[in-house]
């Protein structure tokens, strides 16, 4: 028999997201990886909704112009962003209560339209979050390959460590699903890249090729690139 969640028949997760979203950790310490079904019901979820419903979100956050940037780069709302920017730019470098700014939003999101609009307005390419994070790390979470790779075109710093020691490849390789295409361009993406530096360990001591053997899928490109590129030894 399918299991089934005890909620009651009309419970909406995107509701339960949009009032407690803030409660899933998206740090460096995030043990929720989510599933092919988990994350893709959602973003087929948000598709459903009209433009009403947009526009009343957006009307209830008039008065918090730094909360509702954040949210509309989270949504990808284009013309919302530009509005406000016109208005104050110095908005496009707000950040929430654990320091992700509306590029983070906008990475961790996969949207591309607006990380676009967000950097084409100036927005620094290498904020960090509380927990270390840098807007490429969210991407490469999520696999979000099309945002990584405009983010590193923009000049992100490809290398760069949370307080954790991770890299975004380290993020790639331990964030795989099988399910998912992207999560495979998301590493040959990283792995193309000429100043990758492959030996980069986290606190716990793991490169990421290390991190990939862990979770099996894709540690086959690490092994391509390593057996055609000179590594520096690994101490």
């Amino acid at each position: 028999e399918e299991q089934k969640m005890d909620f009651p028949e009309d419970f909406n997760q995107l509701e339960l997201l949009n009032t407690h979203g803030h409660l899933i950790p998206r740090g460096a310490s995030s043990l929720w990886s989510g599933s092919k079904g988990e994350e893709e019901e959602f973003e087929e979820e948000e598709s459903l909704h009209s433009e009403e419903w947009y526009l009343e979100k957006e009307k209830t956050l008039q008065d918090r112009p730094k909360e509702l940037i954040l949210w509309a780069a989270e949504k990808n709302r284009i013309s919302t962003i530009n509005r406000l920017l016109t208005d104050n730019p110095s908005l496009v470098d707000s950040c929430d209560e654990d320091g992700y700014t509306p590029l983070h939003r906008a990475a961790y999101s996969g949207h591309v339209d607006a990380a676009s609009a967000l950097l084409t307005a100036g927005a620094k390419i290498n904020p960090q979050t509380i927990d270390g994070w840098t807007p490429l790390h969210s991407a490469c979470r999520w696999s979000r390959v099309a945002v990584a790779s405009l983010l590193l075109r923009h000049g992100a710093e490809l290398n760069a460590q949370t307080n954790g020691g991770l890299t975004a490849l380290h993020l790639a390789a331990s964030h795989t699903n099988s399910f998912r295409a992207d999560s495979a361009h998301t590493l040959e993406l990283l792995l193309s890249q000429r100043h990758l530096k492959l030996g980069l360990r986290s606190s716990s001591g793991e490169t990421a090729s290390e991190v990939a053997r862990g979770s099996g899928l894709h540690h086959f490109l690490f092994e391509m690139v390593e057996d055609c590129v000179n590594v520096v030894p690994m101490e």
